[in-house]
């Protein structure tokens, strides 16, 4: 089964106004699926996952390219023949003004991202292709958000509910011993796999660089070098704070968010769908599912996530700040079903200190059966019209 993907219309796009496009993300979000479904007919394909294929590129790069003649080529997993970059740009600079014949797809940011800016520059989009966005996934019918959270956002478990459990456990363990030991030297795997875990324990909460060294026994940059390789790895996303005067942005903590649902229900043990969302961490999930939409929509339109969050020294809060059309888009996330007046507390605040020439009322996203009107000119959303209502500010 193939869902069409947000990001195909953004692929044709750098496809018409650069020589090569590069398609990174995290491993089975879809990137080879997307090409081959999109593009594949008129291009030739090779992997770099088949032993053979990477070792006649990394012993003879041009005589590797020279197979394929004048023909469009995907080069998938391009991370494990970096050697081919050279000669590529050697290719692309004979004829510069051919626009979209080479594709390629990597999942290794950290040294993927440097051997092609190094090669690239200026030759390359980069585009970045999530797992399903919570849209992608309603084009299929109708789903109860127990199961978007419990099943994730991956194609497979997405598709195929029944490898769940099978999947996510192989899938932590491959990027635990396969992905993160091509990163990083990790030495100690039990503290690193002991950090993933209280990643998933503190989803949705500020992240506290102090209090992960305590918790796992590692020194200060160990545990920063680590939240790193997960964003790196895009198993993380860390969103900052707003601050009017952005130079301060960097003095205070962000907020730490795992990419997929389903891992951390995984690996916070929660037993079932239904306890995921009725137990503790039910709130932390689904304002989780909603952040990370939000990225996913600038990500699929081809563009930087502008987002941050916002808390006062009295501890009011806006889950998440988005720059709108020229307005401050503040937007309050919770689980609820019947807003209440404390939910909007820190959107008044935050329009009041902000400016109302400079921000919207703003949007509280729950789970409402429609959309509500409420004081102060805030609306109520459901959940399910939020992946609509973002692609329609974004765009």
């Amino acid at each position: 089964m193939y869902l069409r993907r947000h990001l195909s219309n953004t692929l044709r796009k750098a496809m018409s106004q650069f020589p090569a496009v590069l398609v990174t993300g995290p491993r089975q979000a879809g990137k080879t699926t997307l090409l081959q479904h999109e593009i594949g007919n008129d291009f030739d394909y090779v992997s770099f996952d088949d032993p053979v294929e990477r070792s006649f590129a990394l012993a003879d790069p041009n005589g590797f390219l020279d197979r394929f003649g004048d023909k469009p080529l995907i080069l998938d997993e391009i991370q494990y023949a970096p050697e081919l970059l050279p000669s590529l740009k050697l290719r692309i600079d004979k004829d510069r003004h051919r626009n979209g014949r080479w594709l390629l797809t990597g999942s290794q940011q950290f040294h993927l991202m440097r051997n092609v800016s190094e090669s690239l520059a200026g030759r390359v989009a980069i585009l970045d292709q999530l797992p399903f966005s919570i849209s992608e996934q309603l084009g299929r019918g109708t789903l109860p958000l127990e199961q978007i959270l419990w099943n994730g956002c991956y194609p497979e478990p997405a598709l195929y509910p029944e490898k769940r459990d099978l999947w996510l456990r192989a899938y932590i363990q491959t990027y635990l011993e396969r992905d993160v030991r091509q990163l990083q030297n990790i030495r100690d795997l039990r503290a690193f796999e002991q950090f993933v875990a209280l990643a998933c324990a503190r989803h949705s909460q500020e992240f506290n660089s102090a209090d992960f060294s305590r918790e796992t026994g590692v020194t200060l940059p160990t545990v920063k070098s680590w939240a790193g390789l997960l964003e790196a790895s895009y198993l993380l996303y860390l969103l900052p704070p707003f601050f009017n005067n952005l130079g301060k942005r960097i003095t205070k903590s962000p907020k730490l968010y795992m990419f997929d649902p389903a891992i951390v229900a995984f690996l916070t043990r929660q037993p079932s769908a239904e306890a995921a969302l009725s137990g503790a961490m039910g709130g932390a999930l689904f304002e989780g599912l909603m952040v990370v939409e939000a990225v996913k929509s600038f990500t699929n339109a081809g563009l930087k996530p502008a987002l941050w969050y916002w808390r006062s020294h009295d501890g009011l809060e806006v889950d998440l700040i988005l720059q709108g059309k020229g307005k401050l888009v503040p937007i309050e996330i919770k689980l609820t079903s019947t807003p209440q007046p404390t939910h909007l507390d820190g959107l008044k605040r935050f329009r009041v200190l902000a400016g109302e020439e400079n921000c919207e009322p703003g949007i509280l996203v729950c789970r409402v059966p429609h959309e509500q009107q409420l004081p102060f000119g805030i609306t109520a959303l459901p959940w399910q019209d939020f992946p609509a209502w973002l692609r329609q500010l974004i765009e």
